[in-house]
């Protein structure tokens, strides 16, 4: 039996993609003609509106529509399924992605540009996300004033964003002012020290902090959140991804180069090429220096399990 188009959408055993956004909660800035906004996450592309299988907003400012994926994905693409007809109304939309919901997502980072589908009938559009864009929320927005926004489908592809130092054990090289190793991984971002959300060391030569993954990760990226006062601590560390402990990992292969994240913002490290590793180091050299990190989340895929043929010479 041959696959059909609901099976792959859905993601099951028989797809090879997922789209996050199938039956996921969505919502829009108002409702017209019964054109509810789950008619563009409910897995029916038919583009004539009289199928009830479209959304439908007012005439309005700006008219959006959102849809919640419930966990963070990192989108590499978005399908939009357009009218039938009136297609030109989707001119110049634009697709944000992120976790804020501030203007209702409206000012979160774009995937790629301003887009255009042809008012010509039966469209499909695919919009690739270059670099990929990591969110919670994807909202589709029309700038500009007296538009409607229509939608008839939206799927969203990628993959599921994995932070691997989420709760793992960390260290450094010393702590003072109870500024834990283990605070910049449980989660809370808060860049107030008052908070007892940041980590800090004391004044010393090169000091460092580290994270065991407890797996090889090929690491990608690394995202890493500043204190929201002396945050010109921070400049010229260094991350160090690797297998080896040898002088705390701080020898271990750079991912990126020295780097500066601002007060009270979050930075992000590409590593690239990829480094692979189960301990990512920071450190900032040089002497009298203090470390102090309010968040650090380390992102990629999992290093693949290399086959072990010691069984073959047990006893020789």
């Amino acid at each position: 039996m041959g696959r059909n188009w609901f099976d792959s959408v859905r993601g099951d055993s028989l797809g090879t993609e997922k789209n996050f956004a199938f039956n996921k909660p969505a919502q829009q800035s108002k409702t017209t003609n019964s054109g509810s906004a789950s008619r563009a996450v409910d897995g029916n592309k038919n583009r004539n509106y009289n199928k009830e299988s479209c959304t439908h907003t007012d005439i309005e400012t700006a008219p959006w529509w959102r849809v919640d994926l419930e966990q963070r994905i990192a989108v590499t693409e978005v399908k939009i399924a357009n009218r039938d007809e009136v297609g030109m109304r989707l001119c110049g939309f634009e697709i944000r992605i992120g976790d804020s919901l501030e203007n209702n997502g409206t000012t979160n980072q774009r995937c790629e540009t301003q887009q255009d589908i042809p008012s010509c009938s039966d469209q499909e559009v695919k919009v690739s996300c270059v670099p990929t864009v990591v969110g919670r929320y994807v909202t589709i927005v029309i700038p500009g004033e007296q538009k409607v926004l229509t939608l008839c489908e939206v799927e969203v592809y990628g993959s599921i964003e994995e932070n691997f130092a989420f709760k793992k054990p960390a260290q450094q090289s010393k702590t003072t002012n109870s500024g834990f190793a283990s605070r910049a991984v449980d989660g809370n971002k808060n860049r107030n020290y008052d908070k007892e959300s940041c980590t800090h060391t004391d004044v010393e030569t090169a000091p460092w902090w580290r994270v065991d993954l407890e797996q090889r990760i090929a690491v990608t990226h690394v995202k890493i959140v500043n204190r929201d006062v002396f945050g010109m601590r921070l400049c010229g560390f260094e991350i160090r991804i690797g297998d080896s402990l040898e002088n705390n990992g701080t020898t271990n292969l750079r991912c990126g180069t020295q780097q500066h994240i601002p007060s009270d913002q979050e930075g992000v490290v590409s590593c690239d090429p990829t480094v692979v590793g189960r301990y990512v180091t920071i450190v900032i050299p040089g002497e009298k220096k203090v470390l102090t990190l309010c968040e650090v989340e380390v992102y990629g895929t999992k290093e693949a399990a290399k086959q072990s043929i010691s069984w073959l010479t047990v006893g020789q």
